[in-house]
């Protein structure tokens, strides 16, 4: 079958991760990597054997399919661009800055009948994808995603940096439309929210809370889900999984490990795969648009009760 000729827009630190997995993936053929910084395009195309070039437009038409891990502000003019060109787009999360602009991509992509794919990798965590195979009836979702600090990522606070992963594994394991929700979270290191919690609650009586912190000591990806009759406990960055439940009268404990998976090149594949049949994929633009609009929700209470406080000192 044709390989999809492919372009990657933005090599810095996910964008060069991006490229490495395309060149190594069956069916795609890397063509380019793009960046402003011939300091960053150039070697990383010496090495995989691509062409470096300088800006969007030079791949516009040239190529089938698209890459954009740019800052967040520049995803929509450029993904709006290729999909004009009639490009199939995979777009680091979040989406967009706004749903308006998620909107329009999504428009973009259903009028050109074209893919357009949302980068929330931990869809393709293959411990994530276990977990949500054994999971019928979540009541209770409980996660906790923490970092150190690092500058690149802050042109968005610590909800659309982190929180935003977990948040799109709530939506869909959950499966129901949001009823309530609560926040509250500091600012720390940065002028913008470093810390966050959220508690959403949704139709179908689920109930998530989410914390996230871009300012740990340490790593941690928990995820804790809740059922009847059963309880997972995963670690998402080291690919374990326990098993709670009452047998005989007894607790009854199983453990997994899922260490050969590899997500951004799960990922990947899954795109090249939807770009060859117009398959549908895990994380469309409308599920993309989803977890942006909950997250901005997010933000939005953060910010309130700052300012509330800030007014009342």
């Amino acid at each position: 079958m044709k390989q999809i000729r492919t372009a990657i827009i933005g090599v810095g630190h996910m964008g060069r991760y991006h490229a490495e997995k395309f060149a190594a993936c069956e069916g795609a053929e890397l063509v380019a990597v793009v960046d402003s910084d011939p300091g960053r395009a150039g070697p990383l195309a010496q090495q995989l054997g691509c062409a470096a070039l300088a800006h969007y437009r030079q791949v516009l038409g040239q190529v089938d399919a698209a890459v954009i891990a740019t800052p967040t502000a520049q995803h929509c003019e450029i993904a709006l661009a290729c999909l004009g060109a009639g490009m199939h787009v995979l777009i680091e999360k979040p989406i967009t800055r706004t749903v308006a602009e998620a909107d329009a991509l999504i428009a973009a992509a259903k009028q050109r009948g074209l893919v357009l794919q949302v980068g929330h990798v931990e869809r393709h965590n293959i411990a994530f994808r276990a977990l949500a195979a054994r999971m019928d009836r979540p009541l209770f979702i409980d996660a906790e995603r923490l970092s150190g600090f690092k500058q690149r990522g802050t042109d968005v606070d610590v909800v659309l940096d982190l929180m935003i992963h977990d948040i799109d594994l709530a939506l869909g394991l959950a499966r129901s439309e949001v009823v309530a929700l609560s926040a509250s979270g500091f600012r720390v290191l940065t002028q913008d929210i470093d810390i966050a919690n959220a508690r959403i609650e949704f139709a179908n009586g689920c109930v998530a809370n989410l914390s996230a912190s871009r300012v740990s000591q340490s790593p941690v990806r928990k995820l804790r889900v809740f059922q009847p009759g059963l309880y997972v406990s995963a670690d998402l960055q080291g690919g374990r999984l326990r098993y709670v439940r009452q047998a005989n009268g007894a607790l009854e404990e199983t453990d997994e490990v899922h260490e050969t998976g590899d997500a951004l090149a799960a990922q990947a594949r899954e795109f090249v795969a939807a770009v060859r049949s117009l398959a549908p994929v895990k994380v469309s633009g409308a599920d993309g648009r989803q977890a942006l609009a909950l997250a901005l929700q997010v933000g939005e209470l953060v910010n309130r009760r700052l300012q509330q406080h800030a007014e009342a000192k």
